[in-house]
This record gives C-alpha cells, structure tokens and sequence, in this order.
C-alpha cells in the first residue's frame, strides 16, 4: 500500500483531497486540531480506506520538527508529500516564535517539514505544493484587484511581517501573495536541486468553499463569489472536489514529473517573471534555509 502524507486536511481543499487520496492508499493526515483529525480519520475509515493522524502546528517550527521525527518514526514508505495547508488572515499575527504567521504557515513550515522528511522519502516522491496565482503580479484577476504580488525582501524580514512597499491596500494580502511567491520557487529550485524526488506545484484556481484561516471578508467574496462566476474570471473557478482531484492526480503520479507549476485544470503554467527567475528561487531557498537552520 502507498502512503501520503497532507498537511491542512481538516477543511476545504485539504479535507477534499484527503478523501481523494484515500482511494490511492493510506494517508497521513497532520494538522493542529486533534479532534477534527480524528473527524476525517473516521470519515476515511467509514469509507472502507486508511488514515493515520500526526497533531502539528505548521505555524510551530518545534511542532513541525517534532511531527516529521514522528512520521519518520512509521517507517512507511511515503509516495508523496503534499504541502497544502494556508492561512489568508485579515489580520496580522505572530507566531509561537515570534514571526507573521502567514510567511511561516504558508512558507516556512512547508519548507522546513519538506527539508526534515526530504532525506527518508523513496526514490522517485512525489513533493506537491500548493501555489497560488496571486504572487503573480501580471494575474489578471488579481491585478484587476489592484494585488501587486510578491513582495518579497529577505526570509528575515519576511517573518517580521515586513514587505516591497507600494503594495496591495488589501489587509493580509501581500503576506499571502510574498509566501506563496516563496514557496513556488522553491519548489523549483527544488526540482534542479534535487532529481531524486518530483517537485511539483499546483494553483488551485478561484476555488469556491475555502476560507483559509480567517480570509479578507472582501477578497473572500470577490474570489469566492463574484469573480469564479463573472466572465473572463470564471475560467479560473474551480471546487474543493474538482482541485482535489488535479492535486491528487499530480501527486500520485508515477511519471517522473518534476518541475512543473500545474494550473487548475492541471495543465502547465507559468509563474510570475520573478519566480521563474533561478537567481531569485536561490536566493528564497538559501535565505531560507539560513533562517530555519537555527530552529531546525
């Protein structure tokens, strides 16, 4: 049996996908909520399939820590990893460690969690993140919004909540635009790095039925209502059900993939010119790792 592991199960497209997942094997559900684990975990197993629960703050950097050691621990074959868990908070907040908790939710728990379980998976894992089109700056929806997409400076001034000025006057915005931005390129910085595993990233679309931790009441409702149903937006929308089924469909696929940026349809696309840049995915990738290595 194949094993997968989700972070963000509990709701949305994380809750979606797990079900999903568990067609394909057993999964390995982590998120912070011990009670709603276990609520999907029954699910799961109602439905004939397999789940295990591993408790962990992503936002924690101790609490990720400890949950790779413990998944490492299984000693299960893992056939991928999927970094979906994110938050868009309306406001902003700190962590346990003291840093934004949307850079360390959406960008540096996945890394640090991706790095620790890195050396124990199989040839030929499969590492899925969750993208997002935002960190585009040229994204038609979001320009229309008047986003600006990432607006990235340093890992360290990133975790003090820190961004480009001349940004998006939408609270939480750039935040979520900056780690996302992250988090893609190094996915694909990944991908050059290391060929022994598939890095692979998908954007899920204007996708109605999330609410990622708190989300902007207003970029909620123009993304969640109005704009996957308005024309030329609309061919953006998409499900929970409909991107679980891209996202498990990349991340169980035996092909060898890797380095590609699925759209939601899980079709090819292509990031923001910045993101694309090598320099600048080495430069997230090293001033990350040289941030997290006095945590992790």
């Amino acid at each position: 049996m194949k094993n997968y592991i989700i972070t963000g199960p509990t709701s949305g497209i994380g809750y979606a996908t797990a079900l999903e997942l568990a067609k394909h094997g057993m999964v390995i559900l982590v998120g912070r909520n011990r009670d709603k684990l276990n609520g999907v975990q029954k699910t799961i197993e109602t439905a004939g399939h397999k789940a295990i629960s591993v408790v962990c703050d992503i936002s924690d950097i101790k609490s990720v820590k400890h949950a790779a050691e413990e998944i490492v621990r299984l000693r299960l074959p893992i056939a991928g990893l999927l970094n979906n868990a994110g938050i868009m908070p309306s406001k902003a907040s700190k962590n346990a460690q003291g840093w934004d908790m949307t850079f360390v939710t959406n960008h540096l728990g996945a890394f640090a969690l991706t790095e620790l379980l890195e050396p124990h998976l199989p040839d030929g894992a499969n590492v899925v993140f969750i993208a997002s089109a935002i960190e585009d700056p040229e994204r038609k929806p979001a320009k229309v919004m008047g986003m600006k997409g990432g607006r990235y400076i340093s890992a360290e001034a990133s975790a003090r909540g820190e961004w480009k000025e001349d940004g998006s006057k939408m609270a939480g915005v750039d935040a979520y635009a900056t780690s996302k931005q992250c988090i893609l390129a190094s996915a694909l910085f990944f991908a050059r790095e290391n060929p022994r595993l598939c890095y692979n990233a998908v954007e899920p679309g204007i996708t109605r039925g999330t609410r990622l931790g708190g989300i902007n009441p207003v970029v909620g409702f123009l993304f969640g209502n109005l704009m996957a149903m308005i024309p030329p937006f609309s061919r953006y929308s998409s499900t929970p059900k409909k991107s679980a089924k891209v996202i498990a469909k990349v991340l169980t696929d035996t092909s060898g993939k890797t380095g590609i940026y699925y759209d939601e349809k899980g079709q090819p696309m292509q990031g923001s010119v910045l993101v694309l840049d090598p320099q600048f995915q080495g430069q997230v990738v090293t001033e990350t790792r040289a941030f997290l290595s006095k945590y992790v």
